[in-house]
């Protein structure tokens, strides 16, 4: 038996090619279903009997059902895009998703668990811890944990909450325990590790330890003395919510520039800390993004981590936060099937043994670095509903040390009974929501146990998407299209780390960066719901926009080469690009690829033809 998973039998397929495993499957859980339902107690009177049945109003109600779930019916199928196409959606990050996932979420949702607490969930909470173990090892947590979340803004969210919290805990150690960090100054307090102030809670009682809470953020007190959360230009906006939510407040953010690569500008980072440090300015958190969503660029984790190593020395601490909401999942590519992280010269011999590219590849070493560094932060957050591949909503967050999470745990009443031998099932208490669907971790859960989180599951399904987005890349570098007596030329943004395609399409010879943008504007609306039936459009995509107060200077060498001038860009301030976010499974094969992108190419000019 072959180690290596062929994740194309784990998708319905976009021609419904595994259609029958999936209904015969999905008949077998619902049918196994009905029969725990009818064996509990059989003696018990039926509720529902065969007279009620009869009735008029039954039978309406049931007629109504029917003639609502047909309006539903319709309404999905008018109103939904078809990203289940092998090679016509490439738009936002959608793509078909694993059927153990769909049919472990179909046939949970039918127990109807709540994971806030054990005591009406107990299959499903137990494989939310499992899956909180898988997302740990999976992003090298050896003592960590990791929890569901309805998706990455409120893992941010939970990331800033964690931030807030141990930034404050040393100032609320010097007001009820002062004998614990006596001598240390507030600048001091204001810089102490995360793994210092673990020790320090170590030693005390727990009655002292709510006292600290207590006297912590959670108060209200000192929290415009906790100092700037920075983070790079390209951060998901999810990041200004959890500011204003987190009362830490948005005058705190500092954004560092990017690279014209798009990635955070790590020399701007080390200057700005140093810059603050000689400030006596205090430094919240740094955010690093693994996968952005605009441009699929990886930030150098490792450099920041080196970064903060060196500062440590000074007296300099802070936290770090990888939001990987996106790319998280791609750590599994670098992981041999005995779940060990490999060297990167040892890449090349892991990927031809598993099979994982059928395309010359490029996994830069400032990729594999920067996703062997994210052991080292204090959180990631990690959406399995991205590049997971399982349905929404099913985001993640994973923190170092699991006793992180007493910093900021709550217990409520009715819910919880506050003994510590429970404490590790009683996950509403160390959550920002409270009930939680046990379907979704029953969906994570399935795929999980279906594809292992290493090359030989995720890695090679994950490594599909990768390999698809290069030949993409490259494709575009090509193309180019005579429409109407004039030549179109395609430009794609530079080669991205992750799976995400940016590109413009420009006239050659035009001048106008403004024209250029409204060319792409209508090419976007062409391509998607906004001027088309989408179910019938034969290439859909999406769209981005780099603007200046956001991307500063970082797009200039871009749009030089598409011969346009820096003062174009001062004068226009802005960039509009379509944007693919290419996860579909099934393009590592080449004649796939080749139809399907011979089609695109086809499918954009009569665009062109209607445009011009």
């Amino acid at each position: 038996m072959s180690e290596d998973m062929n994740f194309k039998s784990l998708f319905i397929g976009d021609k419904s090619e595994n259609s029958s495993v999936y209904k015969n499957e999905l008949n077998r859980l619902i049918t196994n279903h009905f029969g725990w339902r009818k064996n509990y107690i059989p003696d018990d009177v039926p509720a529902i009997s065969d007279k009620e049945k009869e009735k008029d109003d039954y039978q309406q109600s049931l007629q109504r059902q029917h003639n609502v779930l047909d309006e539903l019916d319709h309404r999905l199928r008018a109103g939904s895009v078809p990203w289940m196409s092998a090679g016509r959606y490439w738009g936002q990050m959608l793509s078909d998703t694993l059927t153990p996932a769909m049919l472990a979420y179909s046939d949970a949702m039918l127990w109807n668990a709540n994971n806030v607490t054990i005591e009406c969930s107990m299959a499903t909470s137990k494989m939310e811890a499992e899956v909180g173990e898988d997302l740990s090892q999976l992003l090298g947590f050896k003592d960590g944990w990791a929890h569901l979340t309805h998706d990455g803004s409120i893992a941010n969210l939970e990331g800033i909450w964690y931030m807030r919290q141990f930034k404050s805990m040393p100032l609320a150690f010097k007001e009820v325990v002062p004998d614990k960090v006596k001598g240390l100054s507030d600048w001091e307090l204001l810089n102490m590790s995360v793994e210092k102030v673990l020790r320090i809670l170590k030693t005390l009682t727990p009655e002292q330890i709510d006292a600290v809470k207590a006297h912590s953020s959670r108060s209200g007190k000192n929290i415009q003395k906790l100092g700037k959360l920075i983070v790079p230009y390209t951060k998901h906006y999810s990041w200004l919510k959890a500011l204003d939510i987190s009362g830490v407040g948005l005058d705190q953010m500092v954004q560092i520039p990017v690279m014209s690569d798009f990635r955070m500008n790590i020399d701007i980072l080390e200057d700005t800390i140093k810059k603050m440090a000689a400030e006596k300015t205090p430094i919240l958190g740094v955010v690093a993004v693994v996968g952005t969503t605009e441009e699929g660029q990886v930030d150098e984790v490792d450099r920041i981590v080196k970064f903060r190593k060196e500062m440590e020395k000074q007296g300099i601490y802070f936290y770090l936060h990888v939001d990987a909401a996106y790319g998280g999942y791609a750590r599994s590519l670098f992981k041999d099937e005995n779940n060990n992280f490999v060297e990167y010269d040892q890449l090349e011999d892991m990927f031809k043994k598993h099979n994982v590219f059928h395309y010359p590849v490029r996994i830069s070493k400032h990729v594999y670095n920067s996703y062997k560094a994210i052991r080292d932060a204090e959180s990631v957050t990690i959406d399995p509903h991205k590049m997971g591949y399982v349905p929404y909503c099913a985001g993640g967050i994973a923190i170092k040390y699991q006793s992180m999470r007493n910093v900021i745990s709550y217990f409520a009443p009715y819910v919880f009974e506050k003994k510590t031998a429970e404490a590790p099932d009683m996950l509403g208490s160390y959550i920002i929501g409270g009930s939680k669907g046990g379907a979704t971790a029953a969906g994570v859960w399935a795929a999980h146990r279906t594809l292992p989180l290493n090359i030989t599951g995720y890695g090679r399904l994950i490594g599909s998407s990768i390999e698809t987005a290069q030949r993409f890349h490259k494709f575009l570098e090509g193309l180019t299209f005579e429409v109407k007596g004039k030549t179109i030329k395609a430009y794609p943004l530079d080669n991205p780390d992750f799976n995400m395609v940016d590109w413009v399409l420009k006239v050659e010879g035009e001048t106008s960066l403004e024209k250029t943008n409204a060319l792409n504007e209508k090419m976007f609306d062409l391509s998607s719901f906004f001027d088309s039936h989408v179910y019938a459009n034969r290439f859909l995509t999406s769209h981005t926009i780099f603007k200046k107060d956001t991307y500063g200077d970082s797009p200039v060498p871009f749009i030089e080469k598409m011969g346009f001038s820096k003062s174009d860009w001062e004068n226009v301030g802005a960039v509009t690009l379509l944007r693919a976010a290419i996860m579909t499974p099934f393009l590592n094969d080449t004649k796939l690829f080749n139809d399907y992108t011979e089609g695109i190419a086809e499918a954009m000019k009569e665009k062109l033809n209607e445009i011009l």
